[in-house]
């Protein structure tokens, strides 16, 4: 790969973006770089928690190429806008935990990428926005409807109507980051939270996603009505066995995804 490098560590992947000389700025060979290493990411049954950051102390992701983008007509535009839509779903419909560890500028599609990550944790230095409209354009990789439905409609209004760029205690303080940490232990406490969600059973941390998901996107009654297939479901798997056998007995499990 040219843009990304990939670290495996038992059940835990850390793909990094690394264009740092562009402040790792998303064009379409590392948006076709990221949708092939996902997709082949997904279908690792080994992996269980991904974590996605930014190469150098700068950036996160400082948003799409605008060199790429000024030449772009409608049609162009369009395209891009679908390949930055398949790469962000992909991470949003991951049967992985994702995990953004946010390391400096997060802007534009950046931002909208971290959007689409199940848990965002900032660096004390980072900084959010979405400034598209100075540039004559509008978020086009989900950022209209994601940041809504993080933070609210009134605050997405204010962050995508104005472009401002926020710091990370107000990103956290509305609810876009889940923590703030110092700049140096990101990472550390990025793996802490990781190997967390990897040693529980893997199956009811991918249902419970699905879960959410689904109530997110057809409503809290037909979510709950998932909820309860899903539950239901849980009981048909080793893991639940060996789970609630480990509490009642007080020894540790070692769960399978089974």
């Amino acid at each position: 790969m040219k843009y990304l490098l990939l670290e495996r560590e038992k059940d835990i992947a850390v793909l990094k973006i690394n264009r740092p000389e562009a402040l790792n700025s998303l064009n379409s060979d590392v948006l076709r770089e990221l949708k092939e290493t996902l997709l082949e990411l997904n279908q690792d049954d080994k992996i269980r928690v991904l974590i996605i950051t930014g190469s150098g102390q700068k950036a996160f992701i400082a948003g799409a190429d605008i060199k790429e983008m000024k030449a772009l007509d409608y049609d162009g535009g369009k395209e891009f806008a679908e390949l930055g839509h398949s790469v962000y779903n992909l991470l949003e419909d991951s049967n992985k935990v994702v995990i953004a560890a946010i390391n400096g500028f997060c802007l534009g599609g950046g931002n909208e990428l971290a959007l689409s990550c199940d848990i965002r944790l900032a660096s004390d230095k980072a900084k959010f926005g979405n400034p598209e409209v100075g540039l004559g354009i509008i978020a086009g990789f989900g950022g209209t409807q994601r940041l809504t439905n993080i933070v609210g409609e009134a605050r997405a209004k204010e962050l995508l109507y104005t472009g401002k760029i926020i710091d990370a205690l107000k990103a956290e303080k509305i609810g876009l980051v889940n923590r703030v940490v110092a700049e140096g232990q990101l990472l550390e406490e990025t793996w802490k939270m990781a190997r967390k969600i990897a040693g529980n059973a893997p199956l009811a941390v991918s249902k419970t996603k699905e879960a959410v998901a689904y109530g997110r996107r057809k409503g809290i009654s037909a979510g709950l009505e998932r909820e309860k297939e899903l539950f239901a479901s849980c009981f048909e798997t080793g893991d639940q066995k060996r789970g609630m056998e480990g509490y009642l007995n007080k020894i540790d499990v070692k769960f399978e995804g089974k």
